[in-house]
């Protein structure tokens, strides 16, 4: 089969190759899926860079969240087992975490409503406790995951402000539902915050970004306000100053949806069939911007990387399959 294989470190679009490699065998308690499409996410970039949580050992195939085909043709949801990841044209995965794909959507949308719509309903209603009438601030609301966030605060009947980088952003995050967009590019974030909610600050902060965003995020929660930590896209991690918290009575919440696989993985489950029930009356729908094909895998991740996308990239191996 083809896969993409990671020989060594480095940035995705140089350390990516596309190779023919054996079709992989199953482990215990593993099947094998024909992928259908393999979403991009920026843990991807993360693995290539070897900056990822895990580290699997090279070669491996990246490639954390697909849209498969069982061998006994079921179409499901997974997160590959690697180093037989997602960006090949088969893949191995855990026959207890596979998740039947919605019918409400295509192979590529199916593929990204899972780690991504996971995090955001874990992080907003889980952690957050968010509630119709709340205000919610996204940052990098017009991404891959802060999309997600955008969409399921407007199905709870939340509020939504959206920080994005660009008018080309801007742009999406309104299509997507944000109440307010504010360019971080052209406007100061905190002043504009601050307008929009009358002074009073914002209930919820989504935050898969860190660095100045969590500083601006800070300034702008309000009074027993929660500030969701979900990943640091920026590149720098944030060192909270715990005497502001509590001056200010707001809560700092860490939220790693890995880990209710393993913690509490029943969850998981409710939680998909939430999602699915929301695509399926159309509260939902995952933002596909790009669907490419096997062979521009590697150049779709340095773009992931780069952060010059919106809502998510597709791989979408072919197989004979329509996505």
């Amino acid at each position: 089969m083809q896969a993409w294989q990671v020989h060594e470190n480095g940035e995705p679009g140089e350390v990516m190759r596309l190779q023919e490699v054996d079709r992989p065998t199953p482990g215990d308690g593993q099947i094998l899926l024909t992928v259908r499409a393999a979403n991009i996410n920026f843990p991807d970039a993360l693995l290539c860079r070897g900056q990822y949580q895990i580290r699997p050992p090279l070669p491996f195939t990246p490639g954390v969240e697909i849209c498969g085909v069982t061998e006994d043709g079921r179409r499901v949801l997974a997160n590959p087992v690697l180093p037989y990841g997602g960006f090949a044209e088969y893949a191995v995965a855990d026959a207890a975490a596979v998740l039947p794909a919605p019918d409400a959507l295509d192979d590529a949308e199916a593929a990204a409503l899972h780690i991504g719509y996971q995090t955001a309903w874990f992080g907003l209603h889980r952690r957050a406790a968010l509630e119709a009438g709340e205000t919610l601030l996204v940052h990098a609301a017009a991404g891959g995951v802060g999309s997600a966030a955008v969409q399921l605060a407007k199905a709870a009947g939340a509020t939504v402000i959206g920080v994005v980088g660009g008018a080309g952003k801007a742009a999406v995050a309104r299509e997507l539902g944000c109440d307010v967009v504010i360019d971080r590019h052209a406007q100061d974030v905190v002043a504009a915050v601050k307008e929009a909610t009358g002074g009073r600050g914002v209930d919820v902060v989504y935050d898969p970004v860190g660095g100045d965003a969590y500083t601006q995020s800070t300034k702008v929660v309000a009074f027993e306000g929660r500030i969701v930590v979900v990943g640091f896209a920026g590149g720098s991690i944030p060192s909270p100053a715990l005497n502001h918290a509590l001056v200010k009575n707001y809560s700092i919440l860490g939220l790693h949806w890995g880990l209710y696989n393993t913690k509490n993985p029943k969850l998981v489950q409710h939680c998909h069939e939430q999602l699915t029930a929301l695509a399926a009356r159309g509260a939902i729908k995952p933002l596909v911007s790009e669907r490419v094909p096997l062979s521009g895998a590697a150049a779709a991740v340095q773009r992931v990387a780069d952060g010059v996308t919106t809502g998510r990239v597709a791989v979408v191996p072919g197989n004979g399959a329509s996505a």
